[in-house]
């Protein structure tokens, strides 16, 4: 069981390097990619859209979960991520990347390569994701043991994880196991209509604190009504999120509702990463016991700050402004 007073937030989900491009609608239509969701190809898809595309591009390690413990690690929280990623030089990068952003590394090696996302943002600032999971894809639900999920106070999955049933089912058993609350982040509302059933049977079996935006709580509850969507994502969970774009967020705390301004409005290059940040923000409040409105308003203004910028990997000094939340 996990120590009472531990506030080791854990992510568990696909060890990625994101490569990141601009492109336009019509470029998402040829290459034949979701506008605003996540399509699993295989790497020669990526190849072929790469080609298709030109240089300019970005390079940096991902993956959702990752993102968010990654953002915990920058606030100077306590973060480990679990996930499998190649012997090979993506996947040298990845865990450097981990270490440098005060997370700790709990991966597990494969002579596949490093799985890998290309991440097509829009005119929009909106990012629409096709992805190869490579390793990530051979996680066994053998490898989820015990010792990777110790003193965890909160464990993070991302939704797609839903595309390996064993995996996630094992995840869930392991963290239970643990004394830990569960976090789910739905992802994409494409992960949500291809496992819908399955999906509500583990948030309602498993999941302390359930976390989606707008597409994804419509895909989930059934409901365009935003107002009765909360309702249903509010009696799924002890906590449910609704992330609303540049309205804000919405929050029910054990069916209290309770709304969050949004952190500032303009300046948005790119949405890649925004719900992954804000989970970040929110978790670590929860996690070191702060009022639901202060873990809404930082995760609040960690979803603001990288949209600014493209990827989502915050600069430094803009995570010195997030930490005066904290204070």
């Amino acid at each position: 069981m996990a120590d009472k007073q531990t506030k080791l937030v854990v992510g568990a989900g696909s060890a990625l390097i994101d490569i990141l491009i601009n492109g336009t609608d019509d470029f998402l239509e040829k290459i034949g990619a979701a506008k605003g969701g996540m399509k699993l190809i295989d790497d020669s898809v990526i190849e072929k859209a790469l080609a298709m595309h030109g240089s300019d591009l970005s390079i940096v390690p991902g993956g959702s979960a990752c993102n968010t413990v990654t953002g915990i690690g920058k606030l100077g929280g306590a973060a480990r991520f679990i996930g499998k990623c190649g012997n090979d030089e993506m996947g040298d990068i990845f865990k450097a990347g981990l270490k440098k952003n005060n997370v700790e590394p709990a991966l597990i090696t494969s002579s596949s390569p490093t799985g890998r996302v290309l991440s097509i943002i829009t005119p929009d600032a909106q990012r629409s994701m096709l992805t190869c999971l490579g390793a990530s894809s051979e996680a066994d639900p053998r490898e989820m043991t015990p010792n990777l999920f110790e003193n965890a106070a909160i464990v993070h999955l991302e939704g797609y994880l839903m595309f390996n049933p064993e995996l996630i089912q094992s995840v869930l058993e392991q963290a239970t196991a643990a004394g830990a609350r569960i976090s789910l982040d739905l992802a994409s509302f494409t992960i949500i209509d291809e496992n819908f059933d399955r999906l509500h049977k583990i948030v309602d079996d498993y999941v302390d604190i359930l976390i989606a935006n707008e597409d994804e709580a419509r895909a989930f509850t059934g409901s365009s009504d935003e107002s009765e969507a909360m309702k249903i994502l509010g009696q799924k969970a002890d906590i449910a999120v609704l992330k609303i774009g540049e309205r804000g967020s919405v929050i029910s705390h054990y069916e209290k509702i309770v709304s969050i301004e949004p952190a500032g409005h303009g300046g948005v290059v790119d949405t890649t990463g925004a719900g992954d940040l804000w989970a970040a923000g929110f978790l670590y409040g929860l996690v070191n016991g702060l009022p639901i409105e202060t873990c809404g308003a930082i995760g609040s203004r960690c979803g603001f700050e990288v949209c600014k910028v493209v990827g989502a990997s915050i600069p430094d000094d803009r995570w010195e402004k997030i930490r005066e939340l904290i204070i």
